[in-house]
C-alpha cells in the first residue's frame, strides 16, 4: 500500500466516522470508519518503514584497489 492509498483510507474513515450520520441495516458506519482509519495508519507506518530501509545504490568499479604497506622503522635516526 502506498502513501496515497493510506491517506485516502484515513480520509474516508474520518468522513464515515465523524461526518456521516446515516444508518445502514446491520452495519455501523462509525465502526467501518474506525477500521478504515486504522488500516490507513498501519499502511502509512508500513510504507514509511519500507521506504526508510531502501538503500541507495553506489556505482562501483571493477578495478582493484591498490594497497600500500607502511612500515615504521625505529632503528634509523630521524632526519635533522
Amino acid at each position: 500500500m502506498g502513501i496515497g492509498t493510506s491517506i485516502f483510507l484515513l480520509a474516508l474513515g474520518a468522513i464515515l466516522t465523524f461526518a456521516v450520520n446515516a444508518s445502514i441495516g446491520g452495519l455501523d458506519l462509525d465502526v467501518v470508519g474506525w477500521i478504515l482509519m486504522a488500516a490507513g495508519v498501519l499502511g502509512l507506518i508500513m510504507t514509511t518503514l519500507v521506504w526508510g530501509r531502501r538503500r541507495q545504490t553506489v556505482a562501483t568499479t571493477d578495478e582493484p584497489v591498490e594497497y600500500r604497506r607502511v612500515e615504521e622503522r625505529r632503528d634509523v635516526a630521524p632526519p635533522l
